[in-house]
């Protein structure tokens, strides 16, 4: 592993603040799969980004790939980006919350 490997583990640990049954479990809700965008009605991107997620969470340091690292990047920006567009208010039932969840990171967690 690379410290560009190393420092997007962190990164990745740092974006993702639910653990893998919670994130199981939080995407089996009809809220998880309602939200995010579709291509052609299937499943949301960030619902699949979810299902990695609690893959990538369960895989051993030694045994990521090059695209688990690549999937964690992608994780670590859209959780960054969309942090970045936070609704005014109580976030506590918006899509918003519900698309970062999907993506492994739960905004209302303290």
């Amino acid at each position: 592993m690379s410290d560009d490997d190393d420092q997007t583990r962190h990164d990745f640990r740092d974006a993702v603040n639910m653990r893998p049954a919670e994130l199981e479990k939080w995407l089996e809700t009809d809220e998880s799969k309602e939200v995010g965008q579709k291509d052609g009605g299937g499943e949301s991107t960030g619902h699949q980004s979810g299902r990695r997620i609690v893959d990538l969470l369960r895989t051993k340091k030694d045994d990521l790939t090059e695209s688990d690292l690549k999937h964690m990047r992608k994780v670590v920006g859209y959780v960054n980006r969309h942090l970045a567009q936070r609704p005014s208010g109580d976030i506590t039932e918006t899509a918003w919350r519900y698309s970062l969840m999907n993506w492994g990171h739960d905004p209302a967690k303290k």
